[in-house]
């Protein structure tokens, strides 16, 4: 069956309601119960929710599981490249024919009523995990928390919240309290909850929540800690210490991504060669990742080619941390950035560690910002700014001009998905 079943399925279901985001769960319960409730014949479920880092650090566990032989289904969202990318059966990505079988069953349960893409998509990943066996569930939560799509798992085994940071107002809330709180609603009577580092103000809130519900917490610097020694991590909880290599996924931010992982795994009674495996194994595309070829890496010529996917102020700390542990090296940004994002805070910390700023359009992107309001943004922040009409012609350019630099492309997953299929 041709790719183009699923995506001629998925276009028909983009149609089904006005809006792209719409925060409720009013129709997701009444599609599962049409499907027969597939939540709650779920392998065990550890649900995923923050600010930043809540993909790195699912994909560790993920890779933690998988090391110790766990069969392991995931769920993520925005996909790359293509849609088959957010859904993961028993380690495999979901095949064509599966994909299209669960988008077809969830829209004729549907009877074209009123609902979001993703709402009806998460419904389907659902439904193709509950039928397929797998020791655990992987469930990474789309926007927010307490009224996100995954979040119909009554009790699940675990829920994990990485950091929390401003974004997504308009959905979310204006204060790092009222985003914490909408992050803390996947926490579940009863249920551990493994804590990232956190502000202070966004810890208050998840404390409280976590009180009222009786969900005992496992708190970054409290019950466990984790830190860089000597090229090497160290992490410690109450079981133990554990001396172990640094996370393969690139960036000093991933040592806390990695230590919320491990206390997970710990938590769930998994040994040292699990955790050695989620540092040691995860992979996760877009993220500081280096591109070693195609054509774009062709067009780079002597310049390394780096790709990542961050976009508010938050990752943009973290990719300057991370640019700033490299080899030192003439660093040129090609940047692509939605409208909805905090440009000016995404652009300062950067122009810290960035020698240029080339401003590119995303294609294909309804809510993309155009590249010279992107390039104005940046020269605010005291970057050297241009712009380019494309990514290819911004990498050929500064190519020419800087040989052997680096250059990285960012600003937006929706950017970094662009890049990837353009570069095969």
């Amino acid at each position: 069956m041709s790719a183009k079943a699923s995506d001629a399925i998925l276009a028909r279901m983009m149609a089904l309601h006005p809006k792209v985001i719409d925060l409720t769960l009013d129709r997701v319960w009444s599609l599962l119960e049409a499907l027969g409730h597939p939540e709650r014949a779920l392998p065990p479920v550890i649900h995923l929710a923050g600010t930043n880092g809540k993909g790195s650090t699912q994909a560790m566990i993920c890779a933690g599981l998988e090391g110790a032989g766990q069969r392991v289904h995931a769920y993520t969202s925005p996909h790359l490249a293509r849609f088959h990318e957010r859904i993961r059966l028993a380690g495999e990505l979901i095949t064509e024919d599966a994909l299209t079988a669960c988008l077809d069953e969830c829209y004729a349960a549907n009877k074209g009523a009123q609902i979001t893409y993703f709402e009806i998509t998460t419904c389907a990943a659902l439904l193709a995990m509950a039928r397929t066996p797998a020791e655990y569930t992987l469930l990474e939560v789309g926007l927010g928390g307490r009224l996100d799509a995954t979040n119909v798992i009554d009790r699940p085994a675990l829920t994990v919240i990485t950091p929390v940071s401003i974004d997504h107002q308009q959905f979310l809330g204006d204060t790092l309290a009222q985003i914490a709180g909408e992050k803390a609603g996947i926490l579940k009577r009863g249920v551990p909850c493994v804590v990232g580092p956190q502000p202070e103000e966004a810890l208050e809130v998840i404390e409280a929540r976590a009180a009222r519900l009786g969900a005992p917490l496992l708190i970054h610097g409290q019950h466990w800690h984790v830190a860089e020694e000597a090229g090497r991590m160290v992490f410690q909880d109450e079981t133990g210490l554990l001396d172990l290599p640094l996370p393969i996924l690139p960036g000093p931010h991933q040592v806390d991504n990695a230590g919320a992982a491990l206390a997970a795994l710990r938590h769930l009674g998994f040994d040292e060669a699990a955790c050695t495996a989620a540092v040691t194994r995860a992979t996760w595309p877009a993220r500081m990742q280096r591109l070693t070829r195609g054509p774009l890496v062709e067009a780079a010529g002597t310049a390394q080619l780096w790709l990542d996917g961050g976009h508010n102020p938050a990752a943009a700390e973290a990719l300057a941390r991370t640019l700033d542990r490299l080899p030192r090296a003439p660093t040129h940004l090609v940047c692509g950035m939605l409208n909805t994002k905090d440009v000016r805070g995404y652009m300062r910390p950067l122009s810290k560690v960035a020698d240029s700023l080339t401003a590119v359009t995303i294609p294909g992107e309804a809510n993309t910002l155009p590249a010279e309001a992107t390039a104005e943004a940046a020269a605010a922040e005291g970057l050297d700014a241009r712009t380019a009409g494309s990514v290819a012609e911004a990498v050929t350019a500064l190519a020419k001009d800087t040989p052997g630099a680096r250059i990285l492309i960012c600003g937006s997953l929706y950017l970094a998905g662009a890049v990837l299929r353009e570069n095969g």
